[in-house]
Order: structure tokens, then C-alpha cells, then sequence
């Protein structure tokens, strides 16, 4: 590996330094992006995102057994082994401790690396290209396209702006950890943003998920129809949805309002909605569903105060709008993605 321009001695990595040179910070930010803890951006300016990344990687140095808090199994390697005493508490400035914890960490061929492209905008390109000719048994296309918009604007590589240089997969990082802020709690990858809850990913998850957009997208496209099948009029809460329950009862799942011998089975979508008319959703007054107790509230990831002209999900005639607010799981969060997603179909 080439000496790193940020290893030098005495030097510190931080917010409003002005020791470390433009492209000091520009080549922390690419170890970062490659190591899975900056979101985007390599700029060569050491803002919010690059402090965010830098302290959970310090959290990872002192706690990151490679453990999972879901059910997707182990880290191929524990981030705090690489530590050795060199990271002591979470300050969100790069230490020359740090960086040499970096070095050993990109030397390590077993600490997989994220993948990057040349050219994100023509791979991108290429993959929506691929992307309008595809077809899912049993999944409807223009939802999944719906869904893949909003989670990554259909965009499995981050495309850079002028003075960025940033074309690694498209990455999304949740904290949800109140007690620990600064730790990344899970990661969505790529286009279908496959998300992981143990860090780094395997190499398989790598190849699988990663590099292969289309399997990006297959996994999203099977994990929208286990919402369908399973999550959506079961006999709890965990398995049920309340808008769905509320609108259509706990009648057999509509896999379409089309036959399945109808050449429109699973793809005239956009078509349903724009004959299902339309309503405003208002935040503070709209009811989550009818006979909701709950209406739809801003929170910390959709600040919007109200959405205009969403179709009225119930006279799709399908059960999908359902299925797809079930694939951002529950609650408020995902009342606000499925008038996105709805949206998105138009």
C-alpha cells in the first residue's frame, strides 16, 4: 500500500485544523469511505460527515467484536483487534494512533474493502438501462423501481460533485444507539441498500450484494415479496399491518387487480395510481390510517411537514403500497416512506 500522506508525526486530523493539507484530509476521507465509515465525500474538507466517521471508528476500535445485533452472522475479523492500546476514547480527531490503526486495517487483506467504480455515472446508467428490462416472479417492477428510488435515487455508486472524487457504492449508515451516538448501528449497501448489522462485511456479502448490483436489486426484490407474504395480515403485531387491517380487513393478499393471464399483471402500476386518485397528507392532522389514534409527525429522517397528491393507497386494488411501507419496517418513519414510495409511482 502507498505511504498514506496523512501519516506524519505530531499530526492531527480534526475539525477547524489548519495543519492538515487539502489533500491530507481528501486522502483520510477515501480510507474512511473504503473502510465503511464515511457516507460520502471526498472533498478535502473535514466537516460533520468526516468527524461522524472518525469517532465510529474509534467506537469500533474500543468495542466492535464483529458481533451482529440481527441475524446475520459474524464479521470475517473484530475491528478492536486492531487497536493494540493506540485508540483510548472517542474525540472525533485523528490521532497519528488512529492513523496507524488505519494503515494496519488497509494492509489487512482479511478487512474487506467497499468497491468503487472509474466511472459511478456511466455504471449507474448502465444498471438503470438493465434495470427497465427486468422482471421479478411475483414482485411488480414499478414498486421495486419506486422503493430503489427512494432508498439511493437509483444509484448502487455515489456520483460525485465538482471537487469530489468519491465513486464507492452508495452507502447508508443508521445510529440508533442513544447511549452511544456515535456508533453505527447498521449499513444499507448499493442500490436496494442491502443492509448488515455486523461490520465489515464478508467478502461473499461483497461479491454478492456489492459488486453485483443485479443481486443488490434480486435481494431487494425477494425481501419486498417476504413483506407481501408475511407481514402484512398475520394474527400480531409483528406480523400485521394496520393500515392494511384498517382499509381491507383481513381479506386473501391482492397480488394484483389484473389476472395473472393479463399482459398488465405486476406492471401497470403507475397506471393504478394515477386512477386512484389523490390526497394530501398533512403532518399534525392526517391520521395514519382510518380510525388511527396517530397522525403522521416529522421525525429525524423525513423533516417534511406535509406530501401533496399521494394516491390513495386503498384504491390500488392491490396490496403492494402496504408491503412496500413494511420494507422500512414500522412506525412513523415508515408512513412517511410509503407516501414517498407512492409518490415515486407516478
Amino acid at each position: 500500500m502507498p505511504a498514506l500522506s496523512f501519516r506524519q508525526a505530531g499530526l492531527v486530523l480534526r475539525r477547524n485544523g489548519a495543519s492538515a493539507s487539502h489533500e491530507q484530509i481528501r486522502d483520510l476521507q477515501q480510507a474512511l469511505r473504503s473502510l465503511g465509515y464515511l457516507k460520502s465525500g471526498i472533498d478535502g474538507a473535514f466537516g460533520d460527515g468526516v468527524e461522524a466517521a472518525v469517532k465510529a471508528l474509534q467506537w469500533d476500535m474500543l468495542s466492535n467484536d464483529g458481533a451482529s445485533t440481527a441475524r446475520d452472522g459474524q464479521a470475517p475479523v473484530r475491528v478492536l483487534d486492531y487497536n493494540r492500546g493506540r485508540v483510548s476514547t472517542v474525540t472525533g480527531a485523528a490521532d497519528q494512533g488512529l492513523v496507524a490503526c488505519i494503515a494496519d486495517i488497509l494492509d489487512d487483506p482479511k478487512f474487506p474493502k467497499l468497491p468503487f467504480v472509474p466511472d459511478a455515472v456511466a455504471a449507474n446508467a448502465r444498471f438503470v438501462a438493465e434495470l427497465a428490462g427486468a422482471s421479478f416472479e411475483g414482485v411488480p417492477v414499478p414498486f421495486l423501481v419506486a422503493i430503489l428510488k427512494q432508498e439511493s435515487a437509483l444509484r448502487h455508486y455515489h456520483e460525485p460533485g465538482a471537487g469530489d472524487r468519491d465513486t464507492f457504492i452508495t452507502v447508508g449508515l443508521d445510529t440508533n444507539d442513544v447511549a452511544h451516538p456515535e456508533r453505527i448501528t447498521s449499513r444499507g449497501y448499493g442500490v436496494g441498500q442491502h443492509t448488515l448489522f455486523h461490520h465489515p462485511p464478508q467478502p461473499t456479502e461483497i461479491a454478492d450484494y456489492m459488486l453485483d448490483a443485479a443481486g443488490n436489486v434480486r435481494q431487494a426484490a425477494l425481501r419486498l415479496r417476504e413483506e407481501f407474504d408475511h407481514f402484512l395480515c398475520g394474527a400480531t403485531s409483528g406480523t400485521r399491518s394496520e393500515d392494511r387491517i384498517a382499509e381491507a380487513g383481513r381479506a386473501p393478499l391482492r397480488l394484483c387487480k389484473f389476472g395473472c393471464d393479463d399482459a398488465w399483471h405486476l406492471k401497470d402500476c403507475r397506471q393504478c395510481a394515477h386512477a386512484a386518485g389523490t390526497s394530501a397528507i398533512q403532518c399534525g392532522v392526517t391520521p395514519l390510517y382510518p380510525g388511527a389514534v396517530d397522525v403522521y409527525q416529522p421525525t429525524a429522517y423525513y423533516a417534511s411537514t406535509s406530501y401533496a397528491g399521494v394516491p390513495i393507497r386503498k384504491n390500488l386494488g392491490c396490496d403492494w403500497p402496504y408491503a412496500a411501507r413494511r420494507y422500512n419496517g414500522a412506525g412513523m418513519n415508515s408512513y412517511h416512506y410509503q407516501a414517498k414510495i407512492l409518490n415515486n409511482l407516478l
